[in-house]
């Protein structure tokens, strides 16, 4: 009896976690988080994570467009492997990390990029740039145990059905239990949380009417038409 409502408790968490795009409270990304990106970059590596916040009016689920808002010249792709967190914490240790992981998904960071290059030289804010709608799209919950090592794991972008962006996740500089252990110091991560963990080299814009597809490893990939506000 006890081992079946275990069984029961955990079906039912991983149902909850399925739906992380309607309850989840913030999305969190980190920037400058592949090795190859860095090296191509011509920059120093990161000491600690580079993090940023979306808002959740970003996500944008298959069966509907991108779009792109007018205010912006030039919006860049990006893929990322997304952690969902399952289980509320605060200040926690590298070492427990991932005992807060409740799944994963596929994601992208549409970042404007002419948005962002105007506030890193005023030192302003990535906000505007980083979290306009549609600006985070993601496939369906990955459960935690269909991925073994999320630190092997290859990804792909293609746009109109050239590939742009081919990488894994054993290239990240700063590794999934870092994130959420250096992010945990400054904010109580809750279920639902989405940890964004940065994108391999070749992120570049696109424009309305593109195709964009992307994949992580067998286990999920995504299609998305671009259209123009």
């Amino acid at each position: 009896m006890v081992l079946l409502s275990r069984s029961l408790m955990a079906c039912q968490r991983t149902q909850d976690l399925a739906n992380f795009v309607f309850e989840g409270k913030k999305i969190i990304g980190v920037a400058l988080n592949y090795m190859c990106a860095v090296k191509a970059r011509n920059v120093p590596v990161p000491t600690v994570p580079i993090v940023f916040i979306k808002p959740t009016t970003s996500y944008l689920r298959e069966g509907h467009p991108i779009v792109l808002p007018k205010v912006f010249t030039k919006v860049a792709y990006e893929v990322e492997l997304g952690v969902v967190i399952g289980t509320r914490c605060k200040n926690v240790s590298k070492e427990k990390a991932m005992e807060f992981v409740g799944g994963y998904c596929l994601a992208l960071d549409l970042t404007a990029q002419c948005n962002l290059t105007a506030a890193r030289a005023a030192g302003g804010s990535w906000t505007l740039g980083k979290g306009f709608d549609t600006a985070t799209p993601v496939s369906r919950f990955i459960p935690k145990d269909a991925i073994e090592d999320p630190h092997m794991l290859p990804l792909w972008l293609k746009v109109n059905g050239e590939i742009k962006q081919k990488g894994c996740t054993a290239d990240l500089v700063f590794k999934v239990p870092d994130i959420i252990s250096y992010v945990s110091k400054y904010m109580t991560l809750e279920p639902n949380d989405l940890l964004l963990t940065g994108t391999p080299h070749g992120s570049d814009a696109f424009q309305a009417g593109d195709l964009i597809e992307c994949g992580l490893a067998d286990l999920a990939t995504m299609k998305f038409n671009v259209c123009a506000e």
